[in-house]
């Protein structure tokens, strides 16, 4: 079994797999995005903490009401939950921490920016690649073009800022 784990499968066979296991996702819940699990989670930590008063801003009271039955928070777990396990199985995980300040506050700006997108497009990367693209939506090449410019334009920054 550990030697499943340390093979690379083919990407011809693992893209082929992921369209039809979309196409059996797509059928049995429709169109989903790991952001809206994701989002729940954050909406429940932020309940716990703030209790009734975070009633009073607007997009957890009108958009998304935290609700821990909700579905999609399992596949992001579930996401996370395979990804650290395989990472285990295949001896490829370990935990690194930025040295220096400005590491973290580029980090910290990276996340937010990507999280304000998110919610301007009210979905995510995974959902993107693997959900609108295949199904020919012009949102999702839309949102690969930002998003490959994005991770571009981070990196360079990225890049000259630990070169100066």
């Amino acid at each position: 079994m550990n030697d499943f784990f340390k093979n690379t499968l083919d990407p011809m066979v693992a893209l082929t797999l992921i369209a039809v296991l979309d196409i059996f996702l797509f059928l049995l819940v429709g169109a989903w995005t790991v952001g809206g699990g994701e989002t729940m989670i954050t909406g429940l930590v932020a309940q716990f903490f703030l209790g009734d008063e975070l009633s009073r801003i607007p997009f957890w009271n009108l958009v998304f009401v935290p609700d821990a039955g909700y579905w999609k928070i399992y596949i992001s777990l579930g996401m996370l939950f395979g990804a650290i396990v395989s990472a285990i199985l295949s001896k490829e995980f370990y935990l690194r921490f930025p040295r220096r300040l400005g590491e973290w506050v580029m980090i910290t700006i990276g996340g937010l920016l990507m999280g304000f997108g998110i919610r301007l497009a009210f979905v995510c990367n995974v959902s993107t690649f693997f959900g609108l693209t295949p199904q020919m939506n012009l949102g999702g090449y839309l949102a690969i073009s930002g998003i490959l410019a994005g991770a571009w334009v981070g990196s360079w920054i990225y890049k000259k800022v630990l070169e100066g």
